[in-house]
């Protein structure tokens, strides 16, 4: 079975079922070489593989990419009860997904967009993650108060506020068809007002693909969110990335993050960008990745990351200096 959308538009994935600690089954698909650096894509609620197509598109030339649908979203099924929603199972499904991808002690980069860098967060004390996980790309993310941050209801802070908000991304309505109103509509709540159109409809495509009960299963989980403990847990570099027009996860939680995290190596706010980076801006998340990459996968089995090359040969330089002083 096929997506629309991603394999149709570039490479073509090799497809693995990842089995969850509850026995979900989750579905994967792993682009580019074998022998390439790896790079583990989480998507974010109401979104699918297909979200990244972009990035997928880029990187597969020379890294190999694994991507996944989260439980309920895309081509992974939806838990049969209520326990199956919660942090805990998207932290079992990235276990899941990195021990059936990656050899025992690979490191790759993992990047996650929304509930999928609410997934890296939750995953940050588990002996899989910590195993697998080189470096992260946290992408207009937050770790708790998302009802009480969100900007989608246009009045002051408050307790209305957040219980319009819960209200509104909680509501059980069927999204129904891609129209022009439903696009203009998305793009307010998750896009820069500058979004180009073809972005606008891409971004409306995935998310009116979600099924409507998952989508209002994980927005009950979404309201009760609280992972700052799992922040703290992060202790591997981190980088952070949020849009300024970002009304879902305004920048307040992604300061928030680059203020708790134990190695933040980098925050960019992006001006005039939504909530849907990787689609908003994918040549920088995208370049984002790569950096990451370049400084802390090594590029082979014993080999080093480009920045431990840079540690060794500074060492080297200041070894040199102090010899011909002395």
């Amino acid at each position: 079975m096929t997506r629309t959308g991603t394999s149709r538009t570039g490479p073509h994935p090799r497809e693995v079922i990842a089995v969850s600690a509850d026995g979900a089954r989750v579905h994967v698909e792993v682009y580019g070489p074998e022998d390439a650096p790896a790079v583990v894509l989480a998507h974010g609620w109401t979104c699918s593989i297909a979200f990244w197509s972009e990035q997928i598109r880029d990187l597969a030339r020379d890294h190999r990419v694994i991507a996944y649908d989260q439980r309920g979203h895309g081509l992974s099924p939806a838990p049969a009860g209520a326990s199956g929603h919660s942090t805990r199972a998207l932290a079992d499904d990235l276990e899941a997904v990195l021990a059936a991808t990656l050899a025992p002690g690979e490191k790759a980069v993992l990047a996650g967009h929304s509930m999928g860098g609410m997934t890296i967060m939750a995953a940050a004390a588990r002996p899989a993650f910590r195993e697998h996980a080189a470096a992260a790309l946290l992408c207009s993310t937050g770790p708790s108060r998302l009802a009480a941050e969100s900007l989608v209801v246009p009045i002051r802070p408050g307790g209305l506020r957040t219980r319009l908000t819960r209200a509104i991304l909680g509501a059980r309505a069927p999204l129904g068809p891609v129209t022009p109103l439903s696009k203009k509509i998305l793009r307010y709540a998750t896009m820069g007002p500058g979004s180009a159109p073809e972005r606008v409809d891409t971004c409306a495509r995935i998310v009116h693909a979600c099924p409507r009960r998952s989508r209002v299963a994980w927005s009950h989980v979404l309201a009760e969110l609280d992972l700052d403990a799992g922040v703290r847990e992060l202790e591997l570099p981190v980088a952070v990335l949020v849009g300024t027009a970002d009304r879902l996860t305004p920048p307040v939680h992604s300061r928030a993050l680059v203020a708790a995290l134990p190695r933040c190596v980098g925050l960019d706010e992006l001006a005039g960008m939504g909530h849907m980076t990787p689609v908003e801006a994918p040549e920088l998340v995208t370049a984002r990745i790569r950096d990451l990459v370049a400084a802390y996968v090594p590029p082979a089995p014993g080999g080093q990351t480009q920045a431990e090359q840079q540690t060794r040969a500074e060492k080297q330089t200041q070894a040199q200096k102090q010899k011909e002083d002395a």
